[in-house]
């Protein structure tokens, strides 16, 4: 078959030299069609270092991990580069933003078909998957799997129609099949029976099954070698070192089979590859994992010709049916000794065993994948387009401002070994005021927030532990109570502190609970949110039962089940109904005779308290009186205009315009943002935009209180200036601010984005054409 029709065809994923499998199978894909069509085939890698890999020609656009931005700037330049067809690969691990969610800004601006092979089709989502999966495959023109396991499960678990599908084995090099010991004097194992493990080494992979089993086997065939093939994985050697290999030596030696163990510490070339394999009597690939898809190291083994014993995960499963390979039970090390010596004691099972593999392995090679897989390009090209069309355009002052860098160093200079301070000169941190457990409760939430957004560094992991020991010695286990203000020299000045500071130390505790995945940290977290949660009703402040409320709602992120916490929750959600309904008329439809401070969280918990606690007084309060105060805040510009703290909004008067707040600022962000994702209305991603937008400059003085400089925030806007402080409060209400956008805009809630999305990211486009500035 021909394929003149496809000029130019885009493959994105990882790329070499990133040394992971999807790099590998990325660029073995883009060879092979490259070789057998005469088409241009240009790549656009992502990045998860800070430092670019040196990629070679064919690599033209590259795409950083974790910023969103560039998603959407490699989604132009393929527009404008005219390709013909996109080749996406798939696997959660390799995109920014929860569960990979940035790839779908990408697929949104993206205007050309678009094929996408998925390395894992998960039959157990969370929902924060099964949403980026169904809006993937929506934006898919086709979807490409590699067993029939994983295309049964996209039609029954994610209800995808079969014509939509293409099964497309794994590739694999096309060699010769040979006597392993035509190759075996390369490596200086001539006259050894050897067995081999290759890809990068991680704990899921079960070397340690096969160590355990070499002392039986060794001792029915003592010129035994086993050969450990492969580079500690890089983002394993980031956080661990080589501990794991290691610990793996040190196994070897323990049991005393070091002299038949060999590592070979190093991510090899494919030709280099493949002689290893030719070199083995044994593939063994033991992973832990029964839900892996697919795995590369194991068609290569099987597609030349090797006699192969596995555990039974999915693609071993069905790729050694029929006697084409062994199958052992999972971290079964005497299983796995006793088959390795029933191979290698009958030569004629063995070698039929391979002869199979190899045979069904010539369907397997990349020739023959490669034209599977340009038959699905053009089945794409040819089908119509499935992206939303773009919405009219607005004027520049109508639209978002595109959102900062992230800058963590003012985070970095007010925090010490004590925590945060509270306090800022300017810039420079104000030891003389001390720490508060309200601003160490925010920065601990911060960091949770950065994690799931893939931005936890070792100083972020440094900080959230420095915020949670500050907390944990802020509690007074004999009142039940956290203490708020300490002196530089770590002396409490209070016996008991605010009551917002309970309400504030409950939602990041909740936080650490629902979304961080350091279980040590949940632990800690779960012990004393117990401890800490019942003196929240014992309050009169309608501001600590909200922030108590959001952060139970951020405990039910991973503990639904609690009656406790579900009978605390319903008895402050219905403290906030009553107040309302005691207070509430047409025109004031307010929980209190004044809108003071923090007013948004007040709509905020009742909104998330009626949606996931089926409250529907509660989620209709929530959304009227947010409205109510959204509309308030808006200036005759239409801009935002939180109410003042110099005199704050009595019913029946003007509201105070000045001293504007940040924090004011950054609870309108997040309670707009759970508006939206509670009612499907626009505005509230409009309210979003606005509110944080007051941030960088979209405000009465037309002056950003976010310093890129530093990257600390004023501490508020007055009527004639800055408040050129630097404090906490304000530094973390824009950092919390920022985040919680930047999960919004990766959000995965919806397929369609909203208006302030779209017009926001036509902003972008202009200013990437260097058409205007950023306004």
């Amino acid at each position: 078959m021909a394929y003149t029709d496809l000029r130019k065809i885009a493959f994105v994923g990882d790329y070499l030299p990133r040394k992971c499998g999807i790099a590998t199978f990325t660029h073995d894909l883009r060879s092979a069609v490259a070789l057998y069509a005469p088409s241009e085939c240009i790549v656009v890698p992502v990045d998860d270092i800070a430092d670019s890999y040196e990629y070679p020609p064919e690599v033209r656009f590259q795409i950083t991990e974790q910023d969103l931005g560039s998603y959407r700037r490699a989604a132009d330049f393929l527009n404008f580069s005219d390709v013909d067809v996109v080749s996406l690969q798939h696997e959660f691990g390799i995109y920014g933003g929860p569960a990979g969610g940035h790839i779908l800004a990408f697929l949104r601006d993206l205007r050309r078909p678009v094929v996408t092979t998925l390395h894992t089709v998960l039959p157990h989502p969370s929902d924060n998957q099964k949403r980026v999966m169904d809006q993937l495959i929506h934006l898919s023109a086709r979807l490409v799997v590699m067993t029939e396991r994983s295309r049964s499960m996209l039609r029954e678990v994610y209800k995808v129609p079969e014509k939509k599908i293409d099964l497309i084995v794994h590739g694999i090099p096309d060699r010769p099949f040979a006597d392993p010991n035509f190759y075996k004097d390369q490596f200086g194992v001539e006259g050894k029976s050897v067995g081999l493990t290759f890809g990068l080494l991680s704990p899921n992979k079960g070397i340690e099954c096969v160590l355990k089993a070499l002392p039986e086997v060794i001792r029915e065939f003592p010129n035994f070698m086993y050969i450990i093939l492969g580079a500690t994985h890089p983002s394993l050697v980031r956080t661990e070192g080589e501990t794991y290999r290691i610990s793996l030596e040190r196994m070897a030696k323990e049991l005393g089979i070091q002299k038949h163990v060999s590592f070979y510490n190093r991510f090899v070339e494919l030709h280099e590859l493949t002689d290893f394999i030719g070199a083995a009597d044994l593939y063994i690939t033991p992973y832990l994992n029964e839900a892996q898809a697919v795995s590369g190291t194991l068609a290569y083994a099987f597609g030349c010709g090797q006699a192969v014993i596995s555990t039974p995960y999915w693609h071993a499963e069905e790729l050694l049916d029929d006697d084409r390979g062994v199958l052992v039970p999972f971290a079964d090390s005497p299983a796995i000794a006793r088959e390795m010596i029933s191979l290698l004691g009958d030569d004629q099972r063995r070698h039929a065993m391979r002869k199979r593999a190899y045979l069904l392995g010539r369907e397997m090679v990349w020739s023959h994948v490669a034209g599977l897989y340009l038959n699905s390009f053009q089945v794409a090209r040819r089908s119509p387009t499935q992206v939303p069309k773009p919405l009219a355009v607005r004027t520049l002052e109508e639209q978002p401002l595109a959102m900062p860098s992230l800058n963590l160093d003012h985070l970095l200079r007010m925090t010490d070994s004590t925590g945060i301070l509270q306090h800022a000169c300017y810039s420079i941190p104000n030891n003389q005021e001390g720490y508060c457990t309200d601003d160490n409760a925010r920065a601990l939430i911060l960091t949770v927030l950065l994690e799931e957004l893939g931005k936890d560094s070792r100083e972020v992991h440094q900080c959230a532990s420095t915020y949670a020991a500050f907390l944990n010695y802020a509690f007074d286990s004999e009142t039940g109570r956290f203490r708020n203000f300490m002196s530089y020299d770590r002396k409490w000045l209070e016996k008991d502190g605010s009551d917002d500071s309970q309400g504030r130390a409950i939602w990041a505790l909740g936080t650490c609970i629902g979304r961080s995945q350091r279980r040590n940290l949940q632990a800690w977290a779960v012990q004393l949110f117990e401890r800490a949660l019942p003196a929240c009703a014992e309050t009169t402040s309608p501001r600590t039962w909200a922030l108590a409320l959001i952060g139970i709602h951020e405990y039910f992120r991973r503990l639904s089940g609690d009656r406790l916490v579900n009978q605390m929750r319903e008895i402050l959600t219905n403290k906030l109904i009553g107040l309302y309904e005691n207070v509430a008329t047409d025109d004031w439809p307010w929980f209190e005779e004044i809108a003071s401070y923090n007013n948004a969280r007040l709509s905020q918990a009742l909104i998330l308290s009626g949606r996931w606690g089926g409250n529907e007084r509660a989620l209709e309060i929530g959304l009227k009186s947010l409205r109510w105060l959204a509309e308030k805040q808006l200036s005759p510009l239409s801009r935002f205009r939180p109410i003042g703290s110099n005199g704050f909004s009595p019913r029946g008067k003007p509201a105070a315009e000045f001293d504007q707040q940040p924090i004011e600022a950054h609870a309108m962000v997040s309670a707009a943002i759970e508006a939206r994702n509670a009612d499907d209305d626009h505005f509230w991603s409009d309210q979003a935009h606005l509110a944080f937008d007051w941030f960088l400059g979209r405000n009465d003085l037309g002056q950003p209180l976010y310093d890129t400089g530093t990257g600390g925030c004023h501490d508020g806007l007055q009527e004639n200036r800055l408040n050129e402080n630097q404090g906490a409060e304000s530094t973390l209400a824009f950092l919390l601010s920022l985040s919680e956008m930047e999960l919004l805009e990766s959000s995965v809630a919806v397929f369609q984005p909203s208006l302030s999305t779209v017009l926001k990211s036509t902003t972008e486009k202009v200013t990437r054409l260097g058409l205007v500035h950023a306004t």
